[in-house]
């Protein structure tokens, strides 16, 4: 496929959360650092790799059907990502697959590449921007702090995948997002399994940037990125006490006043059964202290309904919890056993029929709150990001909304604005989960 003296080409799929993401962007960077061209077909590619999911069975089965439509359109193919830490999946359903690795194994990708495809002989390194290349759009970014969890969640198999917890050395992670601030980047995501944990594995070590000294944490992180002159969202916050740290910064404007912190449940003796930590009464109280302090504090959280052994009255304690919390934000799923989870061995499973109407029943509540609380907004001034820009106007967020999981906000007379732009817009009109805006 290859032709004498061209310049080799890799096709790249990329599946699956936010975290693998970045784990692609980083091969994606190193192949290109290579001279590497990436191919946007499988036709024109000399061979493909696939950064699989693996964490629930439909998103093994879209890995799966990925790697064999790549095999059959292109016939060389690596492996790489979450399903590849799950045994011989892959190696059993594609046997014809070059190699297989787990997550965060660029190392292994590329001596892979290289055994299968040469690297040029001239590397092209002014090719590669300082903050490498990336799969989101230009004007926002994920920033992965961390890698792997120190939890145990029994309906969870990402240690098991990912391993524990391995936090970045905090200068690395500040010299990648000033090198994103400096290309253009207005919104910092940052991500890992456990926002919280950061540091913990390295007992809070002392690191550098810009000449000072930066304890690798949270709380210290957060404040340093905040001077970076751009937003920066929290992603994946575990409730730990220390959180209550970041809440000033956010009131101070330091970063954005948006926490997302996956709750999971409300009744003590499910948490206790997902081996999450939690009070309902405890959480409650902190939900409305953040508030005095951050009036404009957004939070958004995850749950899971229909868990095994869940009672209907436990259930209604979760109901109750919602109702009284009045988060902004809410996703939620019915369980589904992960092949490996300790959960699928717990007694009493809820049948699906049950799941649903549960599931039904909390995002009916849920948008209820949600379309009151975006009633509130109407009338305000609001400074947004456009994400879109066409013929009928802009889809901007606001800093309630992270990209892709939250809100919009439409922008009807927007259509002369630019991707990236930072505009003020007043509410004129809201539904369950968006806005619309004039510009001001």
């Amino acid at each position: 496929m290859n032709k004498p003296n061209a310049i080799p080409k890799v096709g790249f799929v990329s599946l699956g959360c936010p975290k693998a993401t970045v784990d692609s962007e980083h091969i994606l960077t190193r192949l290109r650092a290579e001279g590497y061209l990436i191919s946007s077909s499988y036709q024109d590619a000399d061979l493909v790799v696939v950064n699989t999911c693996g964490f629930i069975d439909s998103a093994v089965e879209e890995s799966l059907d990925a790697i064999g439509e790549a095999l059959a359109e292109n016939g060389k193919v690596i492996v790489t990502g979450c399903l590849g830490a799950k045994g011989d999946v892959v190696k059993q359903a594609h046997p014809r697959v070059l190699a297989v690795t787990g997550p965060h194994a660029a190392d292994e990708v590329m001596e892979v590449v290289h055994q299968h495809l040469p690297k040029p002989h001239d590397p092209y390194m002014d090719l590669v921007p300082a903050q490498g290349i990336r799969l989101t759009p230009k004007h926002y970014a994920y920033l992965k702090i961390s890698e792997g969890c120190n939890h145990r969640c029994t309906f969870c198999i990402i240690p098991s995948l990912r391993g524990d917890l391995v936090s970045r050395p905090v200068g690395d992670v500040m010299q990648e997002a000033q090198n994103l601030v400096n290309a253009g980047v207005q919104e910092l995501l940052v991500i890992s399994q456990d926002t919280s944990a950061y540091g913990v594995d390295v007992k809070y070590r002392t690191g550098f940037w810009g000449g000072k000294p930066l304890r690798t944490r949270m709380t210290e992180l957060a404040a340093a990125l905040g001077e970076l002159g751009v937003w920066v969202r929290l992603h994946y916050v575990y409730p730990y006490p220390h959180v209550d740290e970041v809440i000033p910064l956010m009131a101070q404007g330091k970063i954005l006043p948006y926490l997302d912190i996956p709750f999971q449940h409300a009744n003590q003796r499910i948490l206790k059964l997902m081996k999450r930590p939690g009070n309902s009464d405890n959480v409650l109280a902190r939900i409305k202290q953040w508030r005095e302090i951050c009036t404009e504090l957004v939070l958004r959280s995850t749950f899971i309904v229909g868990f095994p052994g869940e009672t209907e009255e436990e259930f209604e304690e979760l109901l109750d919890f919602i109702e009284e919390a009045q988060l902004d934000r809410v996703g939620a799923f019915a369980y589904s056993p992960v092949d490996g989870a300790i959960a699928n061995d717990l007694p009493d499973h809820v049948p699906p029929e049950v799941q649903q109407e549960r599931l039904a029943r909390l995002m009916w509540l849920q948008e209820e709150i949600s379309e009151e609380k975006l009633k509130l907004k109407i009338g305000k001034t609001m400074t947004v990001l456009v994400d879109t820009v066409d013929e009928e106007g802009a889809i901007a967020r606001s800093f309630a909304d992270a990209p892709e999981i939250d809100g919009q906000v439409y922008i009807k007379d927007g259509s002369h604005l630019n991707v990236g732009d930072k505009v003020k817009v007043v509410i004129t009109d809201s539904d369950t989960h968006d806005l619309w805006g004039e510009l001001v």
